[in-house]
């Protein structure tokens, strides 16, 4: 399942982005987006995740977004989290340029977490700006205001927002600079995002799809793996510390 020419590249890269989408999270228990059941079944994300709908009902959309907090607050990362940060042992600079909104690649150590859409744990007043990043307000489900008199939102990205410019200038970067591109676990639909990988090709990049599916990426890809994140990262990570023995011993 893992080529020889894969594992030789990493070996010799200076500089691998992962690019992450939501199913890596999945494999932690975490919901797609689009996937939200219960009470909130009956909505499309679409008609909550707007400012039009903060400003008209906040307590709703804040409610909404407490809900898929208790998620995330209860999940851990996975295996392809954890191997993904591993990554870090082989490669002088790693770089997680992600879609997901959960935080976990931080909480399994990753160095450097590009968030493309925000993280659901934080938060700031849509009226002044000011962060609250307290974690008091991660449970809090009356809507609290800021110091202003504004109501505190989640910071993450809604429809009919721009992603946030310093995120995507540096994953551009990333995917410009890097010597090896991994895409894992996103369907490769949702655009700006999804045309990273594609300039990691432009720049030069070899371009590794994981993914149980096919998506528009797969016929642009050297490799494309049908498997999850979780089966495939810790077995690279387990080949890599492999052939580092062998040298070490020959010390």
């Amino acid at each position: 399942m893992i080529s020889q020419t894969l594992i030789e590249r990493l070996t010799n890269a200076r500089l691998v982005t992962v690019f992450t989408g939501a199913g890596v999270s999945a494999e932690s228990g975490v919901a797609t987006f689009r996937a939200q059941g219960g009470l909130w079944s009956k909505f499309k994300p679409e008609e909550l995740a707007n400012l039009d709908a903060f400003l008209a009902n906040p307590q709703m959309v804040w409610e909404w977004y407490q809900a898929r907090r208790e998620v995330v607050l209860n999940a851990e990362p996975n295996e392809g989290h954890r191997a993904i940060a591993s990554l870090e042992e082989f490669v002088p600079h790693v770089s997680v340029v992600t879609q997901n909104i959960d935080g976990l690649h931080t909480e399994a150590g990753s160095s450097e977490v590009i968030e493309l859409h925000g993280n659901i744990r934080k938060n700031f007043c849509q009226n002044c700006g000011k962060r609250h990043d307290n974690l008091e307000i991660l449970t809090e489900h009356h809507i609290p205001s800021c110091s202003c008199g504004g109501n505190i939102r989640p910071d993450v990205v809604w429809f009919g927002e721009l992603l946030p410019a310093t995120a995507i200038e540096l994953a551009e970067k990333r995917a410009k600079e890097c010597n090896i591109l991994f895409s894992v676990g996103t369907s490769s639909v949702v655009w700006p995002a999804a045309g990273l990988p594609l300039l990691a090709l432009d720049s030069g990049a070899y371009v590794v799809e994981i993914n149980p599916e096919q998506t528009p990426l797969t016929r642009h890809a050297h490799e494309s793996i049908r498997a999850t994140s979780g089966e495939v990262m810790p077995e690279i990570t387990r080949l890599l510390r492999e052939m580092r023995i062998p040298s070490e011993l020959s010390k």
